[in-house]
């Protein structure tokens, strides 16, 4: 079983020493462990300090593209390199390295396919007092909306199978997080969660100046992943509320002029039919957001047997031709190039 280690780096020269040198080096149940940095754009000696410190893979930006790209472009080059377990940590030496053994335990024993590291927020020192309510609200509503039991969903030191990831599909622009938990819980992805102790703070967040950027982009990570998955609930209920506020006023109407009371309640009657449009309106959008759900799901269907073809042993041999910058060697003139072998295919 292969295991990489994946660290997004942004101008970590000073930090990356004391990321790596606590790495575990031998993991039970692991054969292969494989160390990766993926250089978001550093302008310091990030990559020469870790090419001196034994990271074999470097996966470049030519400038920064934010923690979500860098996930993703890590994992893509890890599972085309054979991966069986992605960790992700970061280069800050936030998270303790020493943990990963016990990270990666539930996926070797086929337990869970994702783990996420609890850092127990509510005992970082550094955070506030609005901050660790912030951290726990927030994970509440990621757990909400998946149907989870996360503790901390923040968290970005994780263990990925390779199962999960090939499921698992990237498309925010800030932060994955979030985004996992909830794709993870809507397809009955299998996800524990595993309690660590944070190092001690070495700088400020480059992701965000503030705590209210980072609730208010984290808001609209989960909303966007929410409405993926669960936009039709909300038509549902909202055609069921204007159903039952538009029939009161017109129910009252009726009943008026049943004992000749109706003049002067016109309005009740036209506010009813009013509410009861928007409750079609809404009752139209819930069938159109539920078809388009069912195309979704086929779709991600496709994708994933494309990507268990792509990240397949045969063309894990293309991929490993591969240089850092993702460029292929010029094939000699008069040669062809080598083209991986089906099953069942001709030797």
């Amino acid at each position: 079983m292969k295991l990489f280690i994946q660290i997004p780096c942004l101008n970590e020269e000073a930090t990356l020493p004391l990321v790596l040198a606590k790495i575990p080096t031998a993991i039970s149940g692991i054969d292969d462990i494989q160390l990766m940095i993926i250089d978001d754009g550093c302008t310091d000696r990030t990559v020469e300090v870790a090419r001196s410190l034994g990271v074999q893979h470097v996966v470049h930006h030519a400038k920064p593209m934010g923690l979500a790209r860098a996930f993703r472009d890590g994992v893509d080059y890890a599972l085309k390199h054979g991966a069986d377990i992605v960790v992700n940590t970061d280069g800050d030496n936030q998270y303790p390295s020493e943990a990963i053994g016990e990270l990666v335990q539930p996926i070797v024993r086929h337990e869970a396919d994702i783990v996420v590291g609890d850092r127990q927020t509510a005992k970082i020192s550094e955070f506030s007092g609005f901050k660790k309510a912030m951290q726990h609200f927030g994970s509440w509503v990621v757990n909400k909306a998946a149907g989870t039991h996360i503790p901390d969903a923040a968290s970005g030191f994780r263990a990925y199978s390779k199962r999960s990831l090939i499921q698992l599909n990237i498309v925010t622009e800030f932060s994955y997080c979030m985004e996992t938990i909830i794709q993870a819980g809507n397809k009955r992805i299998a996800i524990a969660s595993y309690s660590i102790t944070t190092n001690p703070k070495t700088r400020e967040s480059r992701l965000f100046s503030n705590i209210f950027e980072h609730m208010a982009k984290s808001g609209g990570a989960i909303i966007r992943s929410f409405l993926m998955f669960k936009s039709n609930v909300i038509f549902k209920w909202a055609a069921i509320i204007f159903g039952v506020l538009g029939l009161i006023p017109i129910i009252r109407f009726l009943a008026l002029a049943s004992i000749g009371q109706d003049k002067g309640h016109l309005q009740s009657m036209l506010l009813g039919v009013a509410l009861l449009m928007i409750a079609t309106v809404c009752v139209a959008l819930q069938i159109i957001s539920e078809v388009q759900r069912i195309q979704r799901r086929l779709v991600e269907d496709e994708l994933e047997r494309t990507k268990e073809i792509q990240y397949s042993a045969p063309y894990q041999a293309i991929w490993a031709k591969q240089d850092e910058w993702d460029g292929f060697a010029t094939v000699q003139e008069g040669s062809q190039p080598t083209q991986p072998k089906q099953d069942g295919a001709a030797a």
